[in-house]
This record gives C-alpha cells, structure tokens and sequence, in this order.
C-alpha cells in the first residue's frame, strides 16, 4: 500500500533526524554544500571571471546577504498573512 503524503513526510523526518543522531562532525558534513553555495553566488557576480578575487568576494557577499535578506522579507510577508494582520 502506497504513503500518504503525511506518512512519506514522517519517514523522511525520522531518517533524518536518526542521520543527524550519527553524524559526529555536523559542520564537515555539511561543508561542501556552503561552498558551493558561496561558488554559486561568486559565478552570478563574475560570469566571465574578469573580477579580482578580492573583488568577486566582495560582490558574491553583498549578493548573499541579498539573497538571506530578500528570503527574510518573504517569511514576514507570510507570516503576516497567515496571521491576517495588515501592512505594518
């Protein structure tokens, strides 16, 4: 018999959690996905690689914050909304 949407979701919560339970260096473990994140952000700010790094990391911060900054404004949207409230 196929999951419900509720139960896949409850799986996949429980096989993370236990994943996270084993996991002794949480910051390794997750070290390659940061970088390429801060790669990514670096590759939109200097397409062409014509930037000195110091430069390049310069604008890729400024477009991460950005990036963190535009997302924070959209989960206050949100909530805002789920609470019915109006504009403040």
């Amino acid at each position: 018999m196929p999951l419900t949407p509720v139960e896949r979701s409850l799986r996949g919560q429980i096989a993370a959690h236990t994943s996270w339970a084993n996991t002794e260096d949480r910051p390794a473990r997750t070290a390659n996905a940061r970088k390429a994140m801060l790669d990514k952000f670096e590759r939109e700010v200097d397409p062409d690689g014509v930037l000195t790094p110091v430069e390049r990391a310069r604008r890729a911060e400024h477009k991460r914050k950005a990036y963190f900054s535009r997302l924070a404004l959209k989960s206050a949207q949100a909530r805002r909304r789920r609470r019915g409230g109006d504009a403040a």
